[in-house]
């Protein structure tokens, strides 16, 4: 399990209290079997974070099942596997909260923590889940970059930041925000657009190969060597 510190520990107790969206409330208890978690999803990783992974929203058969960010599910296996080529996972996959995944330098959250039906969140409920990010990231002292996973994922980040006019999304897409934080965006890497060759392994390969050069990191071979 992920090692958090005081304020990120209360903080993920605090988020898995919410009920702010009566419609999200409902959905995520819907779409819960036995033994699902059933409640919104804190982030995930580690708390010296320079890489912020912000998703779309909580899957409801992968986090909503597991209370793990971008875990047990198709999307997760596809981030996953490219975290690890990049330096930024101890491991390729992400099934379940006891699979030993650590994150290392880097942060997995979504934009709104429990599943929208149809994944489509209205504008009201990723609002309300803007103060969960907000707290997030001013608990993340060290965060540099932003990669945001989708359209929706980068509006989120955008307005979080209070950057006006909104950038357009884009595969690739860079904007500093007047905090100092780089927003990159970056397709989103579910089925979708992975089985139709929208987002390769090459691509995802490269945004997080970016995200590490803009944030400092060091070199692939000694970087992970170094934290263990």
């Amino acid at each position: 399990m992920v090692d958090l510190d005081p304020g990120l520990d209360d903080l993920a107790a605090r988020i898995s209290r919410c009920t702010a969206c009566p419609r999200l409330v409902a959905a995520r208890e819907a779409a819960a079997g036995q033994g699902y978690w059933a409640r919104p999803v804190p982030g995930f990783g580690d708390r010296d974070a320079r890489i912020h992974v912000l998703g779309l929203a909580t899957a409801p058969h992968g986090g909503n099942r597991h209370g793990r960010a971008f875990t047990g599910n198709r999307s997760a296996d596809t981030l996953v596997a490219a975290m690890y080529r990049a330096g930024l996972a101890n491991q390729p996959t992400s099934r379940h909260p006891d699979d030993g995944l650590c994150l290392h330098r880097a942060w997995m959250a979504s934009a709104v923590r429990c599943p929208p039906p149809e994944h489509r969140p209205t504008r009201a409920e990723r609002d309300a889940c803007l103060g969960w990010l907000s707290a997030e990231v001013a608990a993340l002292r060290e965060l540099r970059v932003m990669v945001c996973l989708g359209r929706t994922a980068w509006e989120a980040a955008c307005d979080w930041a209070g950057v006006r006019p909104r950038p357009r999304f884009a595969h690739g897409a860079e904007h500093r925000t007047d905090g100092g934080l780089l927003l990159l965006g970056c397709y989103h890497p579910s089925p979708q657009n992975t089985h139709s060759g929208r987002l390769t392994p090459a691509m995802l390969d490269d945004v997080l190969l970016r995200a590490r050069d803009r944030a400092g990191l060091g070199p692939l071979d000694t970087d992970l060597e170094e934290s263990a």
